[in-house]
């Protein structure tokens, strides 16, 4: 989530490389977050290749925000 905050929107491999999780962990991640309506996935093709697009929605954007000021008051 902390990536997409800054990028909006970001492929699988990307999303795979920035957070070291195995791709079977990321899928469950990611299945996690889109039934919370955190992120959409678009699932298309990029030349031959499947291509699966994740980008932040309003409500991911929201509940991020109030997770981050919630973690602020356990360190002041």
């Amino acid at each position: 989530m902390s990536h997409l905050m800054v990028v909006r929107e970001a492929e699988f491999n990307e999303l795979k490389t920035q957070t070291g999780a195995t791709a079977g962990n990321l899928s469950a991640q990611i299945g996690k977050l889109q039934e919370a309506g955190y992120i959409d996935v678009v699932k298309t093709y990029k030349g031959n290749y499947p291509l699966t697009i994740c980008k932040l929605t309003t409500a991911g954007i929201a509940a991020f925000e109030a997770f981050y000021e919630n973690l602020k008051t356990y360190f002041l």
